[in-house]
């Protein structure tokens, strides 16, 4: 579930990114990366359980299932965090300006 959850946010941000791509304030594509860097890690991850376990590996019980739910999210919203940390930190004064 983390590889799915974080990949689904790596494919949102990414669209996100490229259908605002001629106005780049917030910096979409460094979210992007952020994502696609957690996609990669969780996917190597699943290789290697998937070559330890085999076909147990898709006969979980809820509970694991649960867990790697909570810590999919929980992945994404430090990513987020982490690029408005980022964003706050380049240029403060692009975001909150007022036209």
């Amino acid at each position: 579930m983390t590889l799915l959850i974080t990949a689904i946010a790596a494919t949102v941000s990414t669209i996100l990114w490229f259908t605002h791509s001629q106005n780049d304030k917030y910096r979409l594509g460094t979210l992007s990366l952020i994502y696609w860097g957690a996609s990669l890690m969780w996917f190597i991850d699943f290789v290697f359980e998937y070559a330890e376990l085999k076909s147990e590996y898709f006969n979980q019980e809820f509970a694991d299932i649960l867990n790697d739910s909570i810590l999919g999210v929980t992945v994404v919203l430090i990513g987020a965090v982490a690029w408005l940390i980022y964003n706050f930190v380049k240029h403060p004064e692009k975001l909150f300006k007022t036209k």
